[in-house]
């Protein structure tokens, strides 16, 4: 059986799937502090007889595996999970093998496995909700380098008449500080879902992701761009990003994918809310086959 860790900033979700991918138990734990939260996840794992740990978790994260502070998160706003070891804490307890990524490139990689992405070379996943964050993967491995992408704090170019100024603490107008939940509760003083479907802030967040899909195919390529995330779940939205998308493209990369609706290339994630959960199931798989 493989054990699987979705690590979010507000929950923890733990389960246990068998040689089937089937799950066999499955366990929701708030985010609290590293003690609570961890010890409820060991807790829960050690009814198991789990052969590999995979985790996608928040960040930033050390996802290196050969840096010597491999799944140590780092300079989160979650004071209390700054320096913590997420492998580290569970290796004291389990004698298994333990990979770790970031939550947008697992996701990433569940869409590749058993989502969208299957007989595809390459998937691009973005959430938008509280924050915004990216993962790719190509051929099975999923992106780092220096560290992990923030492709979340691109910056785009404001349309002329929407003088709002951001909501990032570090960037203020990059695409998180103009996209993100709580920027759009910061303009407008209500919450998005709550917005009706033909409020003017879907056309800006539209024309601003429509603009950072194009960096994205310009400089990744993906086979697949793949949206989830609280913010899209405003189902008008998908339209007008691709409308934008196609708008800032202007016809520059001809492919026969990019011609039409777009709707087979930038679209929801097959696995909606269960894209994370899947991608650490394959971690913990590729976690065991490496080890064997």
């Amino acid at each position: 059986m493989y054990g699987a860790i979705e690590a979010g900033g507000t929950k923890f979700v733990c389960a246990v799937f068998d040689k089937d991918l089937n799950t066999v138990d499955k366990v929701k734990i708030d985010t609290l502090e590293p003690e609570y939260t961890m010890g409820k996840a060991i807790e829960f794992f050690k009814k198991h007889n789990v052969v590999s740990l995979g985790i996608g978790a928040f960040g930033p994260i050390d996802i290196n595996p050969e840096s010597k502070s491999y799944g140590m998160i780092q300079n989160t706003p979650k004071i209390k999970w700054r320096n913590y070891n997420l492998v580290e804490a569970l290796s004291q307890k389990f004698d298994i093998p333990i990979k770790i990524d970031t939550d947008v490139n697992a996701a990433a990689l569940g869409e590749y496995k058993m989502g969208h992405g299957v007989n595809k070379r390459s998937v691009l996943y973005i959430t938008i909700g509280t924050g915004v964050g990216a993962g790719f993967v190509i051929e099975g491995k999923t992106l780092y380098g220096l560290t992990h992408p923030e492709m979340g704090h691109v910056l785009v170019r404001q349309l002329k008449e929407d003088e709002f100024e951001g909501n990032c603490p570090t960037h203020k107008n990059c695409l998180e500080g103009l996209v993100a939940g709580p920027a759009i509760e910061k303009r407008w003083g209500i919450k998005g879902h709550l917005l009706p479907q033909d409020h003017k802030v879907w056309d800006y967040i539209a024309d601003y992701i429509g603009q950072a899909l194009m960096s994205y195919n310009l400089i990744l390529s993906p086979e697949i761009i793949l949206i989830g995330g609280g913010v899209s779940q405003q189902e008008q939205l998908f339209d007008k990003i691709r409308s934008a998308f196609k708008k800032h493209m202007n016809g520059y990369i001809q492919h026969e994918v990019l011609d039409g609706d777009l709707k087979d290339y930038i679209k929801y994630p097959k696995n909606g809310q269960l894209a994370g959960l899947y991608g650490a199931l394959q971690l913990s798989i590729q976690a065991y086959e490496q080890n064997n």
